[in-house]
This record gives C-alpha cells, sequence and structure tokens, in this order.
C-alpha cells in the first residue's frame, strides 16, 4: 500500500462528525471529485467515484446519518492493468441531489437558472472544526502524497483556478504556503518542504501517519549528515594524501639535484622525517622533533623545502 493510501484510509476512521463537519467535507469531496450529469428530462445526477473503498463508505455513511439520504453504491473493475475495484456513489434527483448541492454551496440559483459556485462558501469554514473537515474532504477526493523515503510533496489537484486559489488559501490559514500550478487541464495545490507536509497531515487529522513521515525525516537527516561527514573527511584524507605524495616527491628532487645536506638543518631533519614517515600528519611529525614542533612551524617547513624544490625544477627547464 502507497503512503498516500495509508494517509486517506486513517483519515477516513475519523467519522464522529458533527453536521457542520459533516457538510464541510461532503462539500470538498464533491467539488473536487464530483461529476454533474444531466438527463434528457433535465433531472440532475451526481456521481462520486473512487478506487479508495473507505472512501466510498465514508461518503456513503455520511450521507445516510446526516442527510438522510440512501445511495446507491455501485462496484466494477477498472480498465487498468491492476483490475482495481471502482466504487461509484450515486445521488439522483429523487434522493434529494438538488437541495444537497445547493446546502452544500456547489449549486446556486439565479432568476431560475442553475449556476456553479466556484469558490468555497464561507458559511461551510466558519469554525476552526469545519475548516479541518474541509480541507480533509479536499485531500480524500483529489489529495496525495508521495512517498517520503523519496521526495516531500503533496498536492490537491482540482478542475478549476478559482476554486484551487480559494482552496490554497484555505490551506494557507493555518500559516502554510501552497502554491498554486496548473498541469495540463488541472489546477494543483501543492507543498513540498517537508515541515509543511507535517501540520497539513495534523490539521486533517492523519496522526499516525505524521509519526511515520517525522521518522523518515529524522532517519533522512542522520543520512544526510554522516555522508557530510563521511565526505569531509574523504575530502581531507584525500587532501592530506596528495600534499604528503607531493612534499616526499619534493625532498627525493632535491636529494638528487643537490643532496639533503645543502638544506638547513631545520628543514633537513623535517624532510628525513616526512620521506622516512610519509603516512604520518603534519602534527605527529612536529612531535618526533627535537623539541617538537607545532603544525603550523612543520607546514610552513615543508612549504620552504617544496619552494626549493620548484626553483631546482624551473632551472632544469
Amino acid at each position: 500500500m502507497s503512503f498516500s493510501s495509508k494517509v486517506k484510509e486513517e483519515v477516513c476512521r475519523h467519522t464522529n462528525l458533527s453536521k457542520p463537519e459533516a457538510a464541510a467535507l461532503l462539500s470538498a469531496i464533491m467539488k473536487v471529485s464530483g461529476t454533474l450529469t444531466f438527463t434528457s428530462n433535465r433531472q440532475i445526477n451526481f456521481r462520486i467515484t473512487t478506487e479508495n473503498a473507505g472512501i466510498a463508505r465514508l461518503f456513503f455513511k455520511i450521507l445516510k446519518s446526516h442527510f438522510n439520504i440512501h445511495t446507491r453504491l455501485m462496484v466494477k473493475k477498472s480498465n487498468s492493468l491492476k483490475k482495481n475495484n471502482i466504487y461509484m456513489v450515486v445521488i439522483s434527483e429523487d434522493m434529494g441531489v438538488r437541495e444537497l448541492l445547493t446546502q452544500l454551496g456547489i449549486l446556486g440559483d439565479e432568476k431560475g437558472m442553475i449556476t456553479f459556485d466556484y469558490g468555497i462558501r464561507d458559511s461551510l469554514v466558519e469554525t476552526e472544526e469545519s475548516k479541518r473537515a474541509y480541507i480533509r474532504g479536499g485531500f480524500l477526493g483529489g489529495g496525495s502524497i508521495s512517498n517520503p523515503e523519496k521526495t516531500y510533496h503533496l498536492e490537491f489537484v482540482t478542475h478549476d483556478l478559482e476554486y484551487a486559489e480559494a482552496l490554497s488559501r484555505l490551506i494557507n490559514t493555518y500559516d502554510l504556503t501552497s502554491k498554486v500550478i496548473q498541469r495540463k487541464s488541472s489546477f494543483v495545490v501543492y507543498l513540498k518542504e517537508g515541515e509543511q507536509i507535517v501540520d497539513l497531515l495534523n490539521i486533517i487529522g492523519a496522526h499516525s501517519s505524521l509519526l511515520e513521515l517525522e521518522n523518515i525525516r529524522i532517519m533522512k537527516e542522520m543520512r544526510n549528515n554522516v555522508n557530510r561527514l563521511v565526505n569531509c573527511e574523504t575530502a581531507n584524507l584525500s587532501k592530506t594524501v596528495n600534499a604528503a605524495v607531493r612534499q616526499v616527491e619534493s625532498i627525493k628532487l632535491i636529494q638528487k639535484e643537490i643532496g639533503l645536506n645543502r638544506l638547513p638543518k631545520n628543514l633537513r631533519d623535517i624532510a628525513e622525517l616526512r620521506v622516512n614517515y610519509p603516512d604520518e600528519s603534519l602534527k605527529e611529525l612536529g612531535e618526533m622533533l627535537d623539541p617538537p614542533v607545532g603544525k603550523s612551524g612543520v607546514n610552513h617547513r615543508l612549504r620552504r623545502i617544496e619552494k626549493i624544490a620548484d626553483e631546482l625544477r624551473k632551472e632544469e627547464r
């Protein structure tokens, strides 16, 4: 099961809703994923289609318990390769669909003409609880979340720009920074920061999924920190090894061309140590001298040796 499906399953277990919460949740689900059709005799049918049995059950239960609407629930096989079940909840005119759509802020009536409301009716999101229920419904209807092991991305897919912007504004009342983009014929409200996705999961009541995502974030951060430390250590080791090889080559060149005896004693001593102990650090080489010399002093002497070698190389050209 995908992480997105697990979140939806958890969210669907929130069934103890007040009437305003139920209205807000239904309105969001229906606006995001519903289909409105007109029959030949101007009757209205409304259909919710989903591959998630939990969403279909929740939709069916809320309609029955809060709106006294006994719907039809149909199941068929998908045409996709996976052959998943597709669940359809259908509400017809004789079930009171027109009154329900008007009550949920989906349909309006202007001078006897049916109109569509593409925003979010204020009366549906007056309280904190109904706001959270509305966002939860939007996620159930058209939301998805990527596997947090791979990337952080949560989105709501909608079919109207005005509605997408209204949903984004509602989400952003929680100090989030959701944005809207167009993807082909759809409009997507999305969040890409792990911390903000955690906040949204808290808003919609997906607390178990929230903890799972937080654990993954912590593990990823730990792995990233370890990788940074390893890369840093590897880079430093490589730098140290390359410097030691370069220093030994310079010392051998001086020995070949003029002999180490031509060097001042302090340079000759460190040159002999470097050749005899090519793998030792500057600090360890300094501790071998008598009297001991600090790391910066050893580095200074070896730089002088490399400078002498560079001058000898120039003379050879």
